[in-house]
């Protein structure tokens, strides 16, 4: 990583571009995956796994004998960890249950919404280099919690073509049953078209590469929704004279050993800060055993020297961070600068690594520069707000005249009409 000092903000933009593969190319390998998907269903699963991980697959779906076994192989430490976890995230999301209450709006006129949930959901959760059982929980936990019906649960499977025992507890933990051993943006495209094996759902969950969320992207233009755009990792962190060098460049490299097209930025007001955060970052990659994922993430990245913290603050807003750490002592000072980021990391001592596994929060987060315009994952992603309304007699007779009016200056008698025979009705 090298310094840029004080850079123009009208050269913001072209330093904040995301590494990203060619788009069309992209999207036309992972359209062809789709159309194989449609056209040979749980066989074009089969050859994928041939083709891109060399595996062959002869079922698809995990068996009750694979949990159970990733039940016993599982150590105690990290059932107990992931219980830890478990209860923090359902305490947190608990919180996010909406009251169903109804509000008079006028005399005889009463409105409601109530919150039922997606009766079909898909999530996936990332492999390759590393299995992140962790998303687990951050999806199935708010699945669970807002009651939906069906729950399918997609991953790629190691060299061995076995599911990692803590992602198998961890589901099972939950409830969720219904797992399949498929990765990439061919499970995507089964859980948006449906197979013989893998059920079709309503909305699709999870982050993933660059090809999955290429993937997701087509399921919507299909019907299906998804979550957000939720791609390679990404991090930005805001220092000053009180950051700590240590800390600053451990969170760095945790975000950097996510993928080798993660991205990392650091910015802060203090030149010699970001120097001594540089020296520390190269001192720990040596001895960081995803050392080679980092090493490529990293040359992705940028350090950039602001004069002022106001600076650097709106550095961030125009990158628009899935996960923005605030190394500072003053960062409860800074809070009124921060508009556009996923997750925020304030002080010295939350590191993002703790937050991600088990603070409570969810950080399943939109990328990209997307938390511009979307939220991070919550209990309401699983859910849907419908609305309720009664009109009695009363009521009708309030506001009738009104509706008769406004449908009229819209040239919509039948609207008109709708109310007028109520009326009629109720003058009889």
């Amino acid at each position: 990583m090298k310094i840029i000092t004080t850079p123009a903000s009208e050269d913001w933009k072209e330093l904040t571009t995301r590494p990203r593969m060619d788009q069309k190319e992209l999207a036309n390998l992972v359209h062809s995956i789709f159309e194989a998907v449609e056209r040979d269903q749980d066989q074009a699963l089969i050859s994928y796994a041939r083709q891109f991980d060399g595996l062959i697959l002869e079922d698809l779906t995990v068996s009750r004998q694979e949990i159970e076994a990733a039940h016993a192989i599982v150590p105690d430490e990290l059932k107990k960890a992931i219980a830890t976890a478990r209860a923090n995230i359902e305490k947190f999301h608990q919180t996010q249950q909406l009251d169903e209450s109804t509000t008079e709006t006028s005399t005889g006129v009463q409105c409601w919404q109530k919150m039922l949930p997606i009766e079909k959901v898909g999530l996936y959760i990332p492999g390759g280099t590393a299995s992140l059982f962790s998303t687990v929980l951050l999806l199935g936990i708010p699945a669970v919690l807002a009651e939906c019906p069906e729950i399918v649960l997609c991953t790629p499977p190691d060299e061995l073509g076995e599911i990692n025992p803590a992602i198998l507890y961890a589901a099972d933990l939950l409830g969720i049953h219904q797992i399949y051993k498929v990765g990439g943006a061919q499970a995507i495209a089964a859980m948006a078209i449906g197979t013989p094996t893998v059920p079709a759902v309503h909305k699709i969950f999870g982050p993933g590469n660059q090809y999955v969320d290429m993937g997701k992207t087509m399921a919507q233009q299909m019907g299906v929704a998804v979550d957000m755009p939720a791609g390679p990792s990404e991090v930005l962190i805001v220092t000053d004279k009180t950051s700590n060098p240590v800390f600053v460049a451990a969170d760095l490299l945790a975000q950097a050993e996510h993928g080798s097209d993660s991205q990392v930025f650091l910015v802060g007001n203090d030149r010699g800060i970001l120097e001594e955060i540089l020296r520390e970052v190269s001192y720990q990659l040596e001895h960081l055993p995803r050392h080679t994922i980092a090493t490529q993430s990293l040359a992705n990245s940028l350090a950039v020297h602001f004069d002022s913290i106001e600076e650097c603050f709106a550095f961030s807003n125009t990158y628009a961070p899935q996960h923005l750490i605030v190394a500072s002592e003053y960062a409860d000072e800074y809070i009124k600068y921060i508009k556009n980021a996923g997750a925020v990391y304030l002080g010295n001592y939350t590191a993002q690594s703790a937050a991600d596994y088990l603070s409570g929060s969810n950080s399943i987060l939109p990328t990209a520069g997307f938390t511009h315009t979307y939220s991070g994952l919550g209990l309401s992603s699983f859910q849907r707000s419908v609305t309720f309304q009664r009109i009695d007699k009363n009521g009708l007779q309030n506001l009738g005249k009104t509706a008769e009016i406004l449908a009229a200056a819209e040239g919509l008698q039948g609207h008109k009409n709708a109310v007028s025979v109520r009326l009629k009705n109720l003058q009889k």
